[in-house]
């Protein structure tokens, strides 16, 4: 589509830094934190005083060169021989930085006072299930969509096999452009679209956003199921009665199901500085990755076998995480369909000294694996709404790839 950036996969960190003045020592962080704040005076005071930018300015290719250059598979491999998919995760987190940093920049600025963070990842679509992992690997992408203080950057994901490159994933992401301190929203460039074709694109974005307005009024954090929910809902709930007693505590498990209370699988992480993203909070790679081996593994625990991911969705990052938390992730299995599992995990940081839990993300993944698997089943309400808001997402998922 457009003449792109051309770079190796591994500097786009060491861009990123350079982009904001970010140290690459941890010891000397909090002076870069300092002299980042007085970047404040160049941020913009309305967003019309900001050039539009077009998709071209954008526009990245970026490569992980698994093929030719041996050396940088043992991070990437797993032990079925295949990509891990949660690196594959810190790379799309990276670039979609990247991405909207090259739509902001501003050439007579030496350092960016933009602090761009991811704010949630609106979609990953898998349209293939293996990753090889002495293939090289090519990531292009582009700015779609910009509001006054937000940016969905689209990246897709190919792989070089049998002389062609073959599509593998298809990723839509949100970030939110912040002041120097990371405290308050900031003002970026307006989209200029040039081409029928960036006009769908943009008109895209703009339906994606109501689509994910629509769904947050619609939570069942928020309102009531739907009369056909609470339907489903006292239908597993009568399903589940023993037949033998006139009580509504006697529950018996029906045949080839599981109770979600023993679908679980958790754990926890201690936030060392190694990584930091450059911001000097944890990086929200890191985070995706370790949510996606926790929820991979509860998956295949949960089916007894190899599962295989068919999308990520809504991953919503609520809160950022500090150098030294403890975070606490936890892993659901919420809703099954024939042979697809939906998974639910949440992450959330623990104070020690006040004991406190505060939410930092959820993340949403499905699953597919090519065999017999029991039926979830919810106990309680509060499963049963678990249960509601998986079905949600995988009916999703399933409209989405149609």
């Amino acid at each position: 589509l457009f003449s792109v950036l051309f770079l190796i996969i591994f500097p786009v960190r060491n861009r990123l830094r350079e982009i904001v003045g970010a140290s690459t020592n941890w010891k000397d962080h909090q002076q870069a934190l300092a002299e980042r704040a007085s970047l404040s005076q160049n941020l913009a005071k309305s967003q019309d005083e900001l050039p539009a930018k077009t998709m071209k300015d954008s526009a990245i290719e970026a490569h992980l060169p698994l093929g030719t250059q041996p050396a940088l598979r043992e991070k990437y491999l797993n032990y079925h021989n295949s990509v891990r998919f949660g690196r594959i995760l810190e790379d799309l987190d990276s670039l979609a930085v990247l991405i909207c940093y090259s739509h902001t920049w501003n050439k007579e600025l030496k350092r960016s006072p933009l602090s761009i963070v991811t704010a949630l990842v609106d979609k990953i679509d898998m349209r293939k299930n293996i990753i090889y992992p002495d293939c090289d690997i090519k990531f292009t992408g582009h700015v779609t969509w910009v509001g006054k203080t937000s940016i969905e950057a689209k990246m897709h994901m190919s792989q070089y096999h049998d002389g062609a490159y073959t599509d593998v994933l298809d990723a839509t992401f949100v970030m939110v452009a912040r002041d120097p301190e990371n405290k308050r929203a900031a003002f970026i460039n307006p989209l200029k679209l040039e081409s029928p074709e960036e006009e769908a694109i943009f008109q895209q974005g703009e339906i994606n956003k109501m689509r994910r307005v629509e769904l947050s009024t619609a939570s069942l954090l928020k309102v009531a199921p739907t009369a056909e929910e609470r339907t489903l809902v006292h239908s597993l709930f009568l399903n589940t009665l023993d037949t033998r007693t006139v009580s509504f505590r006697s529950r018996v498990l029906p045949p080839n199901s599981m109770w979600m209370e023993d679908a679980k699988m958790k754990g926890l992480e201690i936030c060392h500085p190694q990584e930091r993203n450059i911001f000097n909070r944890i990086f929200g790679g890191f985070l995706m990755r370790k949510a996606y081996e926790l929820g991979w593994a509860n998956a295949c625990a949960f089916a007894g076998g190899r599962p295989t991911l068919v999308a990520v969705d809504d991953i919503v990052f609520r809160k950022p995480v500090e150098i030294g938390s403890l975070l606490l992730l936890s892993s659901q299995v919420c809703y099954t369909e024939g042979i697809h599992i939906q998974v639910r995990v949440h992450t959330e940081v623990l104070d020690p000294l006040t004991r406190q839990h505060n939410t930092t993300n959820v993340f949403h993944f499905t699953f597919r694996v090519e065999k017999d698997i029991p039926a979830i089943v919810p106990q309680s309400y509060g499963e049963s709404m678990l249960y509601l808001d998986g079905k949600r997402h995988f009916d999703e998922t399933m409209r989405s790839q149609g």
